[in-house]
């Protein structure tokens, strides 16, 4: 019983002290993202959506939550966001080519129409993030638009 509570002891001074460490904060702000907004000019309702369920992984501008203070949580948190910023991120839309920002839009509307985004581990704390049919419809419609207007302008290249 002794060697137990001696890696129990060992194992809280492990987590005490990495609470000390945590990864670098996304840096940016909302206007990062005014390049998108001008570019696909979203109605209100879908700039609303994806202010609530997107931008906090999928741009320079992250809210973090009061847990993001724990580690190993932040940690996770972060390769999280990294990896969705890879994939998609609207803060550096400018930086996209056309043809690669009518893809990013493909894909958004096959992630968010088959329901895989938002991920359901950030829609479990964040509940305001889910969306409902009618939101994932409105999201879907102006995506399209977006592309059309990309189709155009890839044909007169």
């Amino acid at each position: 019983m002794k060697i137990i509570k001696k890696i129990l002891f060992l194992l809280l001074m492990v987590f005490i002290i990495a609470q000390f460490f945590s990864p670098k904060n996304n840096e940016g702000n909302i206007d990062d993202i005014a390049v998108f907004f001008e570019d696909t000019n979203p109605p209100e309702n879908v700039k609303l959506i994806l202010k609530e369920s997107c931008f906090n992984c999928h741009s320079n501008f992250t809210k973090y939550p009061w847990y993001y203070n724990i580690t190993p949580v932040n940690y996770w948190m972060a390769d999280h966001i990294r990896h969705a910023k890879g994939e998609l991120n609207f803060s550096e839309w400018n930086d996209y080519s056309i043809k690669n920002k009518d893809h990013k839009l493909d894909e958004l509307i096959e992630m968010v129409g088959d329901r895989e985004m938002p991920f359901p581990s950030y829609t479990w704390m964040h509940r305001d993030a889910i969306l409902t049919d009618a939101q994932i419809e409105d999201v879907i419609s102006w995506t399209k638009k977006v592309r059309a207007k990309y189709s155009l302008e890839l044909k007169s290249e």
